[in-house]
C-alpha cells in the first residue's frame, strides 16, 4: 500500500525569471521527521513536487550537508539615534550569545554608508569588541545599499553555506532608493536560497520618516520571499529583548537546515515556458518546513 502523502503545507512562489524553457528544476528542501530533527533519509517515494498543482517526476535526492553564516546589519544613523545605542547594544549582545559556538558572523553598521564593524568571523571574542564599538552617526541608515551588498557576499561563500542576514533599520531617512538596486536585491535573493530577518524601528519621536514607506515595503518583501520574521517596533528598548529572539530562531533554523535535500524534477507533460506554482508534500510522519529554489538544473 503507498505511505499516505499530505499536500499543501509549503509553496514557492516564483518571482519571475530565468527559468523559462527548462524542462526539470532543482528545489533545496528542509525536512523534518516526526520528532522534529531533520530526516536521516529521503527518497523519491517519500515526497511529492507539484507544479501548478499537476505532478512532476522526482529523478534524484541528494542529501546537502550546510554550515550557517549570519550577516548583521545596524543602523547607526539619525533614525536609530543615540538614545537607543545602549538598547542596540544589549540586544546585539545578547544575539550573538544565542547564536552556537562556531557559527561564522559578520557585523555591518549602515550609517552613513555600509561599513564593517567585524568582518566574517567565528571569534566569539572579537564579535562580542566589536559590539563596544558601536557608535552613532548623524547620518542616516543605508537600508537597500547594506542589503545588496550582504547579498554581493552571499554571492561569493560556498555553496553548502545556509545563509542568514538579520538587518536592523528605521523608517528614517534612505530616501535615496532606485527601483534597479532593488530588482537586484530580489533577484539575489532569488538566485541564492537566504534567510532574511527585518527589525524596522517605526515613526520613533521627533525623528524624520522620510522615506518609512520604502523601508516598510521592501522589509515586508524580504522576509515574505525568504521565510524571514518581519517586527516593526515603536520603541528602542524593544531591541534588548527582540535580537535574542532573532538569535534563537537563527539557531533553530541552522539547525533544521543543516542538512537538507536536493530535488531534480522533471516538469509535468505539456509544460512550457515559465515555471508555474511550486507546491510540495511529503509521506506521513515527514514535515516539510522549507523549499527554495536553485537555478543549477540544466
Amino acid at each position: 500500500m503507498r505511505a499516505r502523502m499530505v499536500l499543501g503545507g509549503v509553496v514557492l512562489a516564483l518571482c519571475g525569471s530565468g527559468l523559462a524553457a527548462q524542462q526539470q528544476f532543482q528545489i533545496l528542501a528542509t525536512v523534518l521527521d516526526a520528532s522534529g530533527a531533520p530526516a536521516a533519509d529521503l527518497q523519491p517515494a517519500d515526497v511529492r513536487v507539484l507544479e501548478d498543482d499537476k505532478e512532476g517526476k522526482i529523478s534524484r535526492v541528494e542529501a546537502v550537508e550546510r554550515r550557517p553564516s549570519v550577516q548583521i546589519l545596524l543602523d547607526n544613523g539619525i533614525g536609530l539615534g543615540s538614545d537607543n545605542l545602549t538598547h542596540l547594544r544589549n540586544g546585539v549582545r545578547a544575539l550573538i550569545e544565542a547564536i552556537p559556538e562556531g557559527v561564522e558572523m559578520t557585523m555591518v553598521t549602515t550609517a552613513p554608508q555600509p561599513r564593517f564593524v567585524v568582518r566574517a568571523t567565528t571569534d566569539r571574542k572579537a564579535l562580542l569588541d566589536g559590539v563596544n564599538r558601536l557608535a552613532p552617526d548623524s547620518g542616516a541608515g543605508r537600508f537597500v545599499e547594506s542589503l545588496n551588498e550582504a547579498t554581493q557576499r552571499i554571492a561569493k561563500e560556498k555553496p553548502d553555506t545556509a545563509p542568514f542576514v538579520i538587518t536592523v533599520g528605521s523608517t528614517s531617512g534612505d530616501t535615496n532608493i532606485m527601483e534597479r538596486d532593488v530588482e537586484r536585491l530580489m533577484m539575489r535573493l532569488q538566485d541564492r536560497p537566504t534567510t532574511v530577518h527585518v527589525v524596522l524601528l517605526v515613526g520613533a519621536a521627533g525623528r524624520s520618516a522620510s522615506g518609512g514607506g520604502n523601508q516598510t515595503e521592501i522589509g515586508l518583501a524580504v522576509t515574505k520571499m525568504t521565510g524571514g520574521r518581519y517586527e516593526g517596533i515603536n520603541a528602542g528598548t524593544r531591541l534588548a529583548t527582540l535580537l535574542p529572539e532573532l538569535g534563537a530562531l537563527v539557531a533553530k533554523n541552522a539547525a533544521e537546515q543543516k542538512r537538507q535535500y536536493r530535488l531534480t524534477v522533471e516538469r509535468p507533460a505539456g509544460s512550457s515556458g515559465d515555471l508555474g506554482r511550486i507546491s510540495m508534500g511529503t509521506r506521513t510522519g515527514l514535515q516539510v518546513v522549507g523549499v527554495a529554489m536553485e537555478r543549477s538544473a540544466k
